[in-house]
């Protein structure tokens, strides 16, 4: 990893910080492009047993980059996808490791969990280093400079309520009842790791995201999440709260329309008739709750951790902001899911289009002075310490 110094601000911008100018982001990919790509892209890894998955993921990336334009500019995406495979092959191959072992050899999970404990935090950290170092915008490469203590720093408490559970849970033999004292300790082990895991989840994304966040680089600039971890408990307190209130209301509202069809087209029934009607339309109506707690809560976090994220995303000489309206987000989310469900999936492609769009025209930084006084500073000084030979752990992309 280079130094922090290495990452200072570069002279032009020092010297000349000048006036904010700030730099819109704006998407022109269209529904029917990005159709085209993705139907092929599904068919060919359906075709190949997911062996292309790394192929389209190289093409799907390319297509939104390429269409996301930052100042008026597009950004450039530089992946060979034959590395992103060798990532892939290396994710499956751990992926039927661990699933072989947990299944076959079940007195081992715990070995096979802290394997994978072990090398995950350097595949997403080559992750990040890989797509940073392969996108570029007016000829400049990014990177991601975080070091690989960070990552196991940052991802290994998130495996804990894992490690615990495998663990600690009992071992029930396969066809024998589970005695009721060996129920309990399933239930407490089960509980406890729920309830841990819940508790624990605010800090656990605010430590992943101040490590990402904090390695970003372009131009010299390297970025630092200013957000402190009250911040994540109050938006997932928030999240929690409107998943409640969204449950409750389609509650009330599915036992208002069980009582009043229960009162009118029911009414003339027998009494065993009616009741198996109100028997079919309760799990009736707790699908629909179930649907509608993440129709309302999914777009009220994702709009709330986007403007949390990227509002206190900062360098010395670059800030974000994020502007995206959970009202705007409701209504693209809610009209792509009726739209997905009524053509089968294929308005998929659509839908991602048109949340993409809304996201990233949620975007913009602002630079202090000139952009174009120090791109070519810039682009002297990843020929050194920002070189392409950096950005790749292992040459690959691990897809995370």
């Amino acid at each position: 990893m280079a130094q922090q110094d290495d990452f200072a601000p570069t002279v032009a911008m020092a010297d000349a910080p000048g006036p904010v100018q700030t730099l819109d982001i704006r998407f022109t990919g269209s529904g029917s492009e990005y159709f085209r790509i993705w139907i092929v892209n599904l068919l060919l890894t359906l075709v190949t047993l997911t062996l292309y998955a790394p192929f389209a993921r190289a093409r799907r990336i390319a297509y939104f980059q390429n269409n996301t334009l930052v100042g008026g500019d597009p950004l450039g995406f530089h992946a060979d996808p034959w590395k992103m495979f060798r990532g892939y092959l290396l994710i499956l191959l751990l992926g039927v490791g661990y699933w072989a072992v947990s299944n076959f050899l079940p007195g081992f999970t715990w070995m096979a969990l802290l394997v994978f404990m072990a090398l995950w935090p350097a595949l997403w950290r080559a992750s990040l280093q890989f797509r940073l170092r392969n996108t570029s915008w007016r000829g400049v490469r990014l990177a991601f400079v975080g070091d690989l203590q960070g990552a196991y720093l940052s991802m290994l408490p998130f495996f804990l309520p894992a490690l615990a559970f495998v663990l600690f849970l009992p071992e029930v033999q396969e066809g024998e009842d589970m005695a009721p004292e060996v129920a309990r300790r399933f239930l407490m082990v089960l509980g406890g790791v729920i309830v841990s895991f819940t508790l624990l989840m605010p800090w656990l994304m605010a430590r992943i995201k101040h490590y990402q966040h904090g390695g970003y680089v372009f131009a010299q600039e390297r970025t630092q999440l200013h957000a402190g971890t009250r911040r994540f408990y109050a938006l997932f307190l928030k999240a929690g709260g409107v998943s409640l209130v969204a449950a409750v209301v389609g509650a009330a509202l599915m036992a208002l329309v069980v009582f009043v069809l229960a009162r009118g087209m029911f009414s003339d029934l027998a009494e065993g008739q009616r009741r198996a009607m109100v028997s079919l339309l309760v799990p009736v109506g707790l699908g629909v709750i179930y649907l509608l707690i993440p129709l309302v809560s999914a777009p009220y976090f994702g709009a709330r951790f986007q403007n949390l994220l990227w509002g206190a995303t900062r360098s010395d000489k670059i800030r974000f902001s994020s502007a995206l309206r959970f009202r705007s987000l409701f209504r693209v989310t809610l009209v792509n899911w009726l739209l997905i469900v009524v053509t089968l999936g294929l308005y998929w492609p659509f839908a991602k289009v048109r949340t993409a769009r809304l996201k990233l025209e949620a975007l913009s930084i602002d630079v202090d002075g000139p952009v174009d006084g120090w791109l070519t500073r810039a682009q002297q000084a990843q020929k050194g310490v920002l070189g392409d030979a950096a950005g790749d752990f292992f040459g690959m992309d691990m897809g995370l």
